[in-house]
């Protein structure tokens, strides 16, 4: 897991202003400011379409549809990224308690938490509990 000292500079970087104009006011709170989407609202809780997950704000590849399950949480879960160097893990002591952030390896924008030892049975034994916000799917037939 990474402190905010060890994660290093993102390869996408902007200005606040810019991401500002680059995304919405709802990509904005969550991505950049470690906001949550209400649960059971995000457009990616409950679709099964298979493709490849990216970043919404630097369109990094992030999670890809084998690994998507349901967990009836109210945010898409994952168990898994595409790649372990596509996300960043770090802790997160806010809302008084301690959780593992996840965050865009790419730009280092906030895409959500990962959970363990939940009792889901995936093979990793893992929840990335992503924002669909934080998301954009590309369906397989556009990434074929």
């Amino acid at each position: 897991m990474s402190s905010d000292a060890s994660i290093g500079t993102p390869k996408v970087s902007k200005s606040d202003a810019e991401w500002r104009e680059q995304l919405s006011p709802e990509e904005y709170a969550v991505l950049r400011q470690a906001g949550t989407e209400r649960p059971f609202t995000g457009e990616y809780d409950e679709v099964f379409t298979e493709g490849v997950y990216s970043c919404r704000a630097c369109g990094a590849e992030l999670f890809r549809s084998e690994t998507k399950f349901a967990s009836h949480c109210g945010w898409p879960s994952f168990y898994a990224p595409s790649a372990d160097d596509n996300v960043i893990l770090r802790e997160d002591r806010a809302m008084g308690m301690t959780r593992v952030e996840v965050l865009c390896a790419t730009c280092h924008s906030h895409l959500g938490h990962v959970f363990s030892g939940e009792g889901y049975g995936t093979p990793t034994d893992q929840r990335y509990c992503m924002n669909s916000v934080s998301l954009r799917l590309e369906p397989l037939e556009s990434t074929a």
